[in-house]
């Protein structure tokens, strides 16, 4: 056993995590690799061996952990029956009469999507394949279609079922059901903001977008039974968590039962079927492996004390709280340069979220200003994993051009971040009332 301070080995293990990481290896081999190491360190080779063998199985037992799979798989059904483009059909004659319009049904049809999808990337993927090739039709600048898709599919981090919004109620073992209801104002204002955004920018710059076909209000009604099967599994969902009638993982097994029945009501072909479920299997299992390596880092930093450590040192600064909450942000933001949200997420709130809470932060508020911090990163430079994904799609468009894309995008989340925490009932409103019915 090495004869060490443990708050020593615990910062030379964050060092080498980070190392790792920027050289280009996997987040949870590095997770892993590390808090193995670090376990074997402090409390001696057998049993931190041991600790790090027994955690992923652990883990995997836990009950809350099913509702990802569900969420997901209600995403690619929806996606391979075509609901999406239903969505933004609809959403395309509510708003084509807006600046900007194709680019502001973008947006909102991306929101409906998050709303049964949980994944970012896959609604980033799927409205490059649906929307851009239209926006580029009618003659909108390319940065300006791809920067949307990019920062339209990162609503999905926020607007439930989110994936994210689960992971962090486990990480800090606060309501899954909570965080997901506390995630539908701030997802529907982040959607607002970045519709007022698009609309500002066209009426200054109108060759950006192009006026394109007005539709009068029997067209836009006639598109919007196709949006339907997406608004009753909103229903399902929303409805059984806030009244209690289910657990989320109920929720989300009952919404995506309706999904796979319309799917199968459209003629769902058994390759599509395939696909969805292939892909929600793919996706599902780098989350856990995330979860499985992190998690074993997690330990380490508990044993070496790190996170109690973090909190004293936050906690006895002379500053206001609203200072330090903003400083930890950027730090995020900062980080979110060269790490994908999962990862980071499960890396640092072990460390950051007991510093929070002694700084009297409500949970649940500070779980969505760090998603949200979330989809910053995910459009950030140079890692940006949606600008990633819409140029893998669209070769055509060059990864600068998507980048170049979501300034409008990167400025209208730091605005929304500042309105959440000067306004911070906008998170807590739907919460509250749960527990109080």
């Amino acid at each position: 056993m090495i004869e060490m301070d443990p708050l020593d080995i615990g910062l030379i293990g964050i060092l080498a995590l980070l190392v790792l990481v920027f050289i280009g290896v996997r987040v949870f081999i590095a997770a892993g690799a590390v808090g193995m190491a670090g376990l074997i360190a402090i409390i001696g080779w057998d049993a931190g061996i041991g600790m790090a063998g027994t955690i992923p199985h652990s883990k995997s037992l836990t009950y809350v952990l099913s509702v990802l799979p569900m969420f997901i798989l209600i995403g690619y059904l929806a996606f391979h029956a075509g609901m999406t483009t239903a969505v933004f059909e609809a959403a395309r004659r509510w708003t084509g009469w807006l600046p900007g319009g194709l680019a502001v049904a973008t947006v909102f049809a991306t929101a409906g999507f998050a709303a049964v999808s949980g994944a970012s990337t896959a609604t980033a993927a799927v409205f490059a394949r649906t929307a851009i090739p239209e926006m580029l039709r009618h003659g909108y600048d390319r940065r300006l279609a791809a920067g949307v898709v990019a920062a339209g599919g990162t609503l999905a981090s926020l607007i439930p079922p989110s994936a994210i919004l689960v992971l962090y109620a486990i990480i800090v073992e606060e309501s899954v059901g909570k965080l997901l209801l506390a995630g539908f104002i701030p997802g529907l204002i982040s959607a607002v903001i970045y519709a007022v955004i698009i609309s500002g920018r066209v009426i200054v710059s109108p060759e950006l977008a192009p006026a394109t076909e007005k539709f009068n209000l029997t067209a836009a009604l006639k598109a919007t039974p196709g949006t339907w099967p997406i608004v009753a599994v909103i229903a399902i969902i929303f409805g059984a968590i806030y009244r209690g009638w289910a657990t989320p993982t109920d929720a989300g097994a009952l919404g995506a039962f309706v999904i796979f029945s319309v799917a199968l009501y459209r003629g769902m072909t058994r390759n599509k079927l395939k696909e969805a479920l292939m892909e929600t299997a793919k996706l599902t299992v780098m989350i856990f492996s995330i979860i499985w390596g992190v998690l074993v880092f997690v330990r380490f930093m508990g044993f070496a004390g790190l996170p109690a450590a973090f909190a004293d040192f936050l906690t006895g600064l002379d500053m206001s709280p609203t200072l330090i909450i903003v400083m930890i942000l950027i730090g995020y933001a900062i980080l979110g340069m060269f790490m994908d949200g999962i990862g980071m997420l499960l890396l640092t709130l072990p460390i950051v979220y007991p510093a929070v809470i002694g700084l009297g932060y409500d949970p649940i508020w500070f779980g969505i200003i760090v998603v949200k911090m979330v989809e910053v990163c995910l459009i950030t430079p140079p890692i940006g994993l949606n600008c990633y994904v819409v140029h893998g799609v669209r070769p055509d468009i060059p990864l600068q051009d998507v980048f170049r894309g979501i300034g409008l995008f990167f400025i209208a989340d730091i605005l929304t971040v500042a309105l959440f925490i000067a306004y911070p009932e906008i998170i807590t409103f739907l919460p509250d009332l749960m527990t109080k019915n």
